[in-house]
């Protein structure tokens, strides 16, 4: 997948699956926009990175879960590149809980950031691939959107969301040249994942058909594709990235 030219903004860019698809990108020729909300030693480490890849890459902190930090993000990234033909809408949190233990405050704030930060990004990024008539928009949910999962009521109503938004985005901006495309990953080797208590991660792991976790270099590689011209005539769709879990 040659990315040569191009230039992508991906949202929780400092570290797992998020560093992942940003070097990836880079390793296939685009430019980068790493962004982050919290972790700057983290972010320019992703960075580093990319530009080992012989691309140019900027590292910008906004928090997408509040729509002006998302339009200063964009405006950001288009003073520093030029352009933006790729959007990564990876950047989420986490507060599990208990539906009956759960405060409105752990709704709301997994809600800001995954579904309305996503919105945000989107719509505003989508602004400028309508005039250039060309833009790939890969949004990374989760399996936990489609199948749930205890204690998750509010991380899977903001995956499944980010699913709904997916497809209707899809048929809205497909005339234009743009795909939007969601990823849904199974169980990934990240920093959370790797905090698990052992018991927990070995039943997680008897119901994966591929009998592993997956890497966060999985997900990147069908980001890579989607985020590709190849990739011209795959919109609305959601691609498990998960070892068969959701099967």
């Amino acid at each position: 997948m040659n990315l040569t030219g191009q230039t992508a903004l991906v949202t929780g860019a400092s570290r797992g699956i998020g560093r992942a698809i940003a070097v990836k990108l880079a390793e296939c020729g685009a430019d980068v926009i790493i962004n982050y909300a919290g972790n700057k030693e983290a972010a320019e480490e992703t960075a580093v990175l990319c530009e080992a890849k012989g691309v140019r890459a900027a590292v910008i902190q906004k928090d997408v879960s509040s729509a002006k930090e998302c339009e200063a993000l964009v405006q950001e990234a288009v003073d520093t590149f030029g352009k933006i033909d790729i959007l990564v809408n990876n950047a989420g949190v986490t507060r599990d809980k208990l539906l009956m233990a759960m405060k409105e405050d752990d709704f709301d704030v997994v809600l800001d950031t995954n579904l309305k930060g996503t919105f945000w990004c989107t719509k505003l990024v989508s602004r400028l691939m309508i005039k250039q008539r060309y833009g790939r928009i890969i949004n990374i949910s989760s399996i936990i959107g489609l199948r749930g999962n205890v204690g998750q009521t509010n991380y899977a109503a903001s995956k499944a969301g980010m699913i709904g938004l997916t497809k209707a985005a899809a048929k809205e901006l497909a005339s234009r040249g743009i795909t939007v495309n969601a990823i849904a990953p199974g169980m990934i080797e990240t920093d959370m994942t790797g905090a698990m208590p052992e018991a927990a991660r070995e039943a997680m792991v008897a119901q994966i058909p591929a009998k592993r976790v997956g890497t966060a270099e999985d997900v990147a590689y069908t980001a890579a594709f989607l985020a590709s011209k190849e990739a011209a005539y795959v919109t609305g769709q959601v691609i498990c990235v998960d070892g068969g879990m959701a099967v």
